[in-house]
């Protein structure tokens, strides 16, 4: 789960998933969208693969992004979880997970 939290850290990533939320997107009409080098936008869909927030599928030379909703959900559950109340009123510890 540390690499959604890393993936999630940069303010170019989270723009991107915001977008693929909305529809699939090539790595072309993403580049449009925002002011960022191919090279460092290739970074940027590289960090959001390794933590499984996107899945790629490639037509030719196209590759087209989707937002992986399983990994997300997954994250906000966590989130979740962490930030619950026990039946006491008292916060969840961080040692029972």
């Amino acid at each position: 789960m540390s690499d959604v939290f890393n993936a999630l850290s940069s303010p170019v990533r989270r723009q991107i998933l915001s977008m693929l939320k909305a529809r699939d997107m090539t790595a072309g009409q993403i580049a449009n969208e925002l002011d960022v080098g191919k090279s460092t936008l290739s970074g940027h869909f590289n960090v959001l693969k390794a933590a499984d927030l996107v899945s790629t599928r490639r037509s030719g030379t196209t590759i087209t992004y989707s937002l992986n909703t399983s990994v997300v959900e997954d994250m906000l559950g966590m989130v979740a979880k962490i930030f619950s109340r026990d039946e006491e009123g008292d916060a969840d510890s961080v040692s029972k997970f």
